[in-house]
C-alpha cells in the first residue's frame, strides 16, 4: 500500500513538474519578467539609488554639525599647567609663585567638549546640490536606458526563438521532403527504370539536410536559453513562445516622430543633464570667489579625577567670515575648466540630437527595405515550391534527372530559411522603430 501510494505521489509531483515547466511565454510576458528579474537592471535601479543619495548628502551641509569629544591631557610645560588649572578652576596663591610658575609639576586634566557649527552662508552648496540632482537624474536616465536596451534584447531574442522554431519546422519538412526523394529513387531502382546513383544522391542530400535539422534543433535550443537568461528563469526551463510575430505597426514617418523621438530619448536627456551640471560645475567654480559665513559654539566642562565629570563649565560662541584672497591661481584654471566642461557638453548634446535624427530615418529606411525584402521572399517560396513539385512529378514519369531534381529541393529549403530569417528581419525593423524613437516599451507594452 506504502508502495502504491509513494508511486503515485511520485507520478503526480512529475505531471506538476512537466506542466510548470511548459511555460507559455507571450512577448509582454517576458519583457515584464525581465524587467523584474534581469540582473544588468537590478545592478541599474542599484546604482541610481545610490547616485539619489548624493542630493541628501548635499542637503545634511546645510544643517548644523554637533560633535563631543572627551580627552585626556598630560603634561608638565607651564603654559598647559598653567591652562589646566585655569579650566579646572584650581588656581591658589602659590601657583604664581615664580618658582612654582617655572617648573610646574605634572597635571592632568579630562575635557569634555560639546561643539556646534553651522554654515550660514556657503555659496558653492547651492550648485554642488544642482549637481548632485543632476546626477541623479543622469542616473535615473540609465536605468529607463537599461530597462530600454534589455527590453529590446528580449524583443529580439524572442525573435531568434520564434525564427528558430520556424527554421527547426522547415528543415523537418525539408528532411521529410529528402525521404520522399529517396523513396522515388529506390521504387524506380527497384523496378529497373531508375539508376543507382539517383539512390545515392538522394541518400547524400536527406544525411545533409539532416544535420540542418541537428543544427537547427540546437539553435532553437540556444536561443531559448539566451531567453532565460534574459527575462531571470533557470536556462535549463522549458518553454516555448506563444505568440508569432511577423510585424510590428509603426506609424508613418513625420515631423510628429521626430518630435517625439527629441522628447523620449534618452541618450538626448542624459545629454542635456550633462549641460545643465556642466553649467552648474561653472556657478561653483566662481562662486569659489565669494566669501563663506558661519556660526560656532561649544559647551566645555573640565576636571581633573574622572572623564565627563565637571571641576568648571564654560562656554564659547561666534561667527565667522572667510575669504580666500590668493589660492596660487587654482580658481581661475578650475573656471577656465568649467568652461571648457560646459562647452563640450553643448557640442555633445548638438551631436546626439544629429544622431537621433538619422538613426530615426534609418530605423524607418531599413523597415521598407525589410517589408520589400518579405514581399520577395515569400513569392520565391512560393515559386520554388511550385519547381519543387513540377520536377518531382517530372522524375516520377522519367522526364528529369535526380540532380535536377534535388538542385529545385536544395533552392526551395533555402527560400523557406530565408523566408523565415525575413520574417523575423521585418518584425524586427518595426521594433526597431520604436527604439529609436524612444517609445520602445510604452509601445510594446500596450
Amino acid at each position: 500500500m506504502f508502495r502504491i501510494t509513494a508511486t503515485c505521489a511520485i507520478l503526480l509531483f512529475s505531471t506538476v513538474v512537466a506542466n510548470a515547466a511548459e511555460l507559455k511565454l507571450s512577448l509582454k510576458d517576458a519583457m515584464n519578467m525581465a524587467l523584474e528579474s534581469n540582473s544588468q537592471i537590478k545592478a541599474a535601479r542599484f546604482n541610481s539609488q545610490a547616485t539619489a543619495q548624493g542630493v541628501k548628502i548635499v542637503n545634511s551641509r546645510y544643517l548644523p554639525v554637533v560633535s563631543l569629544e572627551e580627552t585626556l591631557v598630560a603634561s608638565n610645560s607651564p603654559t598647559n599647567t598653567f591652562m589646566m588649572t585655569l579650566d579646572e578652576g584650581r588656581f591658589t596663591q602659590d601657583d604664581f609663585k615664580i618658582d612654582n610658575l617655572n617648573n610646574p609639576s605634572s597635571r592632568h586634566d579630562f575635557k569634555t567638549a560639546l561643539s556646534i557649527q553651522q554654515p550660514l552662508y556657503v555659496p558653492s552648496l547651492s550648485p554642488l546640490k544642482e549637481m548632485a540632482v543632476k546626477d541623479a537624474l543622469i542616473s535615473d536616465l540609465g536605468l529607463e536606458a537599461v530597462r530600454q536596451s534589455i527590453s529590446f534584447q528580449v524583443f529580439q531574442t524572442y525573435l531568434e526563438v520564434q525564427k528558430a522554431g520556424a527554421q527547426l519546422k522547415a528543415s523537418d519538412k525539408a528532411v521529410a521532403d529528402a525521404r520522399e526523394n529517396m523513396r522515388l529513387a529506390g521504387v524506380r531502382t527497384s523496378v529497373g527504370v531508375g539508376l543507382r546513383s539517383d539512390e545515392l544522391r538522394s541518400r547524400t542530400h536527406l544525411s545533409s539536410v539532416e544535420q540542418q535539422l541537428i543544427t537547427s534543433y540546437n539553435n532553437l535550443t540556444l536561443a531559448r536559453m539566451r531567453l532565460a537568461l534574459l527575462i531571470g528563469v533557470p536556462d535549463d526551463s522549458t518553454y516555448d513562445v506563444s505568440e508569432t510575430l511577423d510585424r510590428v505597426a509603426v506609424p508613418e514617418m513625420s515631423d510628429l516622430v521626430f518630435s517625439q523621438a527629441l522628447e523620449n530619448r534618452i541618450e538626448l536627456k542624459q545629454s542635456q543633464a550633462e549641460l545643465e551640471k556642466a553649467n552648474a560645475a561653472l556657478r561653483r567654480s566662481r562662486s569659489e570667489y565669494l566669501p563663506t559665513l558661519g556660526a560656532f559654539a561649544s559647551y566645555q566642562l573640565n576636571a581633573k579625577d574622572a572623564p565627563f565629570t565637571s571641576d568648571k563649565d564654560s562656554w564659547t560662541a561666534g561667527v565667522s567670515l572667510k575669504w580666500n584672497i590668493f589660492d596660487g591661481f587654482r580658481r581661475g584654471i578650475e573656471s577656465k575648466r568649467a568652461v571648457s566642461g560646459q562647452s563640450a557638453a553643448r557640442e555633445m548634446l548638438d551631436s546626439v540630437m544629429k544622431d537621433v535624427r538619422y538613426q530615426v530615418k534609418e530605423s524607418y529606411v531599413r523597415r521598407n527595405e525589410a517589408g520589400k525584402r518579405l514581399e520577395v521572399a515569400r513569392h520565391a517560396v512560393l515559386d520554388a515550391e511550385e519547381t519543387a513539385r513540377l520536377l518531382s512529378r517530372r522524375y516520377e514519369n522519367s522526364l528529369t534527372t535526380m540532380v535536377e531534381l534535388l538542385d529545385a529541393q536544395t533552392a526551395l529549403n533555402q527560400t523557406r530559411a530565408n523566408l523565415v530569417e525575413t520574417e523575423a528581419g521585418y518584425a524586427l525593423a518595426g521594433g526597431r522603430v520604436y527604439y529609436m524613437t524612444g517609445t520602445f516599451l510604452k509601445e510594446m507594452l500596450k
